[in-house]
């Protein structure tokens, strides 16, 4: 390189935070790595360059494909995050096979289509479609994410917007149960297009504004994860948040009302607490109560990280496949009432619906 003594490199700080000092032009500077980039512990004693070009400007980028991560401190337990990690795909996978069972089965059950269904059937759609955009998500190699080639970052977008209407969806269920058990409101009056608009409509603002502050704020690693520090994840984040809280107000009503009812009844009180046990586990998932536990951090203790660790990833990937079975069940409840319309169909099709009625969260109403 050319050493010019007339001109030189002001002192200047790249986008990293590396503080780079005056230098003569025509010279590769080195610099040790920083300490942490993009919150990730790196090794200090490799170095990262930058070349002082010969009109006095630095290059556009610094050279820091020599620094490396410390891995061990970016997962202080390898072994249980890689366990973590199997649990995970194996809950993934068995979830999607009873989802797409579930999904098909309404496909060809025309007699349990109604509004109550459908919106069970939108909800199971949108957990169908996160779970295959969390497998695609799984395949991107380290050295895309790092590059953060377009179609990388599209991924994760779709990814985030099925991830909202998810809960948007969970929102619509509980909207459902509240507006139909506490307001004692006629089901028949409710418009499906007003569901379809808040569960698959209302998410794209959210997100397409998410999208537009990553691109101008954190436009790197495919747009997957946050920098500490920015908070352009919470554009998405906070909607969901919000539609749980409000799941979570359903949720206290519609067991306050369900208890009320039942000490109206004339059952044994030991029946009607195992009653309402059962709706409460029933309604945590649907309403995605569930996914409040994973808001609080155990803190720095090794065992209650580890078992913060196995627990979020087994609640995680397994919520959604007892949801799907229990869906499942609900239909063949439904197939063994219908069987009787071998024998007469006007009598089966009187205990079919019999069966579908009894089934609160799943019949259709006469």
């Amino acid at each position: 390189m050319d050493f010019n003594p007339s001109l030189y490199c002001n002192a200047t700080t790249d986008e990293i935070g590396t503080c780079w000092p005056k230098s003569n032009t025509g010279r590769m500077v080195e610099r040790p790595c920083p300490e942490y980039i993009n919150g990730v512990k790196y090794n200090t004693t490799r170095s990262a360059y930058r070349e002082c070009i010969d009109n006095g400007t630095w290059a556009l980028k610094s050279n820091y494909s020599s620094c490396e991560p410390i891995l061990e401190e970016k997962r202080k337990y390898p072994m249980h995050y890689k366990i973590a990690l199997i649990i995970n795909y194996l809950g993934h996978c068995i979830s999607v096979g009873a989802l797409v069972v579930a999904f098909v089965l309404f496909l060809c059950l025309r007699s349990i289509r109604c509004l109550r269904n459908i919106i069970h059937w939108n909800l199971i759609t949108t957990f169908i479609l996160r779970n295959v955009m969390w497998f695609l998500l799984q395949l991107i190699d380290h050295n895309i994410h790092e590059s953060n080639e377009p179609w990388c970052r599209l991924i994760t977008t779709i990814y985030n917007y099925f991830v909202v209407t998810n809960f948007f969806w969970m929102f619509v269920e509980g909207c459902y149960l509240h507006t139909a058990i506490v307001m004692t409101y006629s089901t028949d009056k409710l418009k499906k297009w007003v569901f379809l608009f808040i569960g698959w409509c209302i998410p794209c603002p959210i997100i397409v504004a998410w999208a537009i502050g990553k691109l101008y704020n954190e436009n790197e690693q495919c747009w997957f994860g946050k920098e500490p520090g920015k908070y352009i994840d919470y554009i998405y984040q906070g909607p969901v948040i919000l539609v749980l809280l409000i799941n979570f107000v359903f949720l206290f009503n519609i067991v306050r009302i369900l208890m009320t009812k039942l000490r109206a009844s004339t059952t044994s009180e030991t029946i009607q607490y195992r009653k309402a046990v059962k709706a409460t586990l029933v309604l945590l998932p649907l309403l995605g109560i569930t996914y409040m536990l994973f808001f609080v951090n155990p803190g720095e203790d090794d065992i209650s990280q580890i078992v913060f660790i196995y627990f979020n990833s087994f609640l995680q990937s397994f919520q959604v496949r007892s949801w799907s079975l229990f869906f499942l069940y609900q239909i063949r409840t439904v197939l063994t009432g219908l069987s009787g319309s071998c024998a007469s169909s006007e009598v089966g099709r009187r205990a079919g619906q019999r069966w579908m009625n009894a089934v609160p969260l799943f019949g259709c109403r006469a």
